[in-house]
C-alpha cells in the first residue's frame, strides 16, 4: 500500500487488536474515503470495505466501478467485483470465510460495521455471521480520523485559502452590494468559489441581510440588501484532497458580517463583542485544554457583555472529511484537544427582529496552541 492509506489502514488494525475486534466494515461513507481515497455516494449494491485484524482488507464492488477503484494507490488491496447478474452475497460469504470469520472461524468474532451502514447491508452480514458481536466502526475509525494528517491539513488550508479570495471579492464591492437580493449574491458567491478552485459548495451558502441575520441558518431570499444592513455571510467550498488518486474532498467554512454603510451604535457593540469571544476562544486553544472550555472561553465573553441568551448554539464543530463531525466545541464536552484536530471557533449574537452577528474562522490544533486556516478581515467594513 501507498502512503497516506497506508498508515490509516495499519492504524485502523492497530485500533481493531486494541479493540479486541476482529473486523471493520465500511459503507459509502466518510470512513470509506479516509481508509481508500474513494468517495461513491451510497445504492442498493453492495461496495462494502473489509479491514481484518490482520491480513489485507478486501473491496467488494460492483464491476463498473473497476476502472476508478484500480487506480486507488494501494497495492495490497484485494478488490472483488461482481457484476449485476451475480449475488454478491457470495463473494461476501467468501470473503468472510477468507478471514476465518464464517462458520468455521472464531466461536464469537467481533465485526465493527460503518456507522451509517444501510441496515439491510447489516441484515446480510448478520445473517452471514450468527453467531458474531456487532459494534460501530466509530470505535476505531473516529479517534483517528479526528486528528488529520499532513494531507488533509494540507488539502483544509486550500480550503480555508479559497474561501478567504472570496470573501475579500464580496467585502471589496461595498456600495455595489446594495440592491442585491440575499439569493443573487448567494448565487454569485457559489460561482466566484467554483472559479477560485471549489468543486462545490460545502453547504448551503447562507446569506441573511438585515434582521434575517438573527437566524443563524437563514435560507436565502428574495430580500433586497439595504445601506446599513448587517449581512451574515457563511459559506465555504470542497477541494480535492492532495492525494496521487481517489475523491477526497475537504471543505472550507469561514462567516463573516459585514455592512454597506454605516452601522448602529449597537451592531458595533455586538459586533466587537463577538470578535472579541472568538479571539479568547481561539486564545485558550492548546492540547490538553478541552472542548468545553473552548466554548466557557467564548460563551464568558459574550455573557458578560449581557448578551449571554442571544448566544444560542454551540461555539464549533470538527471539519474533515464532513463539515460537521468530532470533535464538538460545546459546553460539558471534556473530550482534550489534540494536535492535528480542526474545528471552527463561531461564535454569534442573534437579535430577533434586527440583526445577528457571527464570525467564523477554522482552527488546527498546533504542539502549542493554534493554526487559523482564515485569513480575511474579520471586522465589518466594506470596500475597496
Amino acid at each position: 500500500m501507498d502512503a497516506p492509506f497506508e498508515r490509516r489502514i495499519a492504524a485502523c488494525q492497530r485500533r481493531l487488536a486494541d479493540a479486541e475486534a476482529d473486523l471493520a466494515v465500511c459503507f459509502p461513507s466518510p470512513n470509506l474515503t479516509y481508509l481508500t481515497g474513494f468517495a461513491e455516494s451510497p445504492s442498493e449494491r453492495h461496495l462494502l470495505l473489509f479491514v481484518p485484524r490482520r491480513g489485507d482488507p478486501t473491496l467488494v464492488a460492483p464491476s463498473m466501478y473497476d476502472d476508478q477503484l484500480s487506480e486507488l494507490p494501494i497495492t495490497a488491496l484485494t478488490r472483488r467485483l461482481w457484476a449485476d447478474a451475480d449475488d454478491p452475497l457470495e463473494i461476501v460469504e467468501d470473503v468472510l470465510e477468507g478471514y476465518s470469520l464464517a462458520d468455521d472461524g472464531p466461536a464469537t468474532p467481533t465485526v465493527l460495521v460503518d456507522d451509517r451502514m444501510w441496515a439491510t447491508f447489516t441484515q446480510d452480514l448478520r445473517a452471514l455471521l450468527p453467531g458474531a458481536e456487532f459494534g460501530l466502526a466509530s470505535a476505531v475509525l473516529e479517534p483517528l480520523r479526528v486528528r488529520k494528517d499532513d494531507v488533509e491539513l494540507a488539502s483544509l488550508r486550500r480550503a480555508g485559502d479559497v474561501a478567504d479570495r472570496v470573501a475579500l471579492e464580496i467585502r471589496g464591492r461595498g456600495e455595489d452590494l446594495v440592491g442585491t437580493t440575499e439569493a443573487e449574491l448567494a448565487s454569485e458567491i457559489d460561482r466566484l468559489l467554483a472559479a477560485e478552485g471549489g468543486r462545490e459548495p460545502a453547504f448551503e451558502t447562507i446569506v441573511a441581510a438585515g434582521p434575517n441575520g438573527a437566524r443563524p441558518h437563514h435560507h436565502p431570499g428574495s430580500r433586497e440588501i439595504e445601506a446599513g444592513d448587517p449581512i451574515v455571510l457563511d459559506f465555504g467550498a470542497f477541494v480535492a484532497a492532495d492525494l496521487e488518486a481517489g475523491t477526497a474532498r475537504y471543505p472550507g467554512d469561514q462567516t463573516r458580517t459585514i455592512v454597506v454603510g454605516e452601522p448602529s451604535a449597537e451592531y458595533e457593540r455586538v459586533h466587537e463583542t463577538v470578535r472579541e469571544a472568538q479571539r479568547a476562544a481561539i486564545d485558550a486553544v492548546e492540547p490538553g485544554a478541552t472542548a468545553g472550555e473552548i466554548d466557557r472561553a467564548a460563551r464568558s465573553v459574550i455573557e458578560g457583555a449581557g448578551y449571554g441568551d442571544a448566544f444560542v448554539h454551540r461555539t464549533g464543530h470538527g471539519v474533515g472529511l464532513e463539515v460537521h463531525e468530532p470533535p464538538y466545541i460545546v459546553d460539558g464536552n471534556d473530550r482534550e484537544l489534540e494536535p492535528g484536530m480542526v474545528f471552527s471557533v463561531e461564535p454569534g449574537i442573534y437579535l430577533e427582529g434586527e440583526f445577528g452577528v457571527r464570525i467564523e474562522d477554522l482552527v488546527a490544533v498546533t504542539e502549542n496552541g493554534a493554526e487559523r486556516l482564515n485569513e480575511t478581515p474579520r471586522g465589518w467594513e466594506t470596500g475597496r
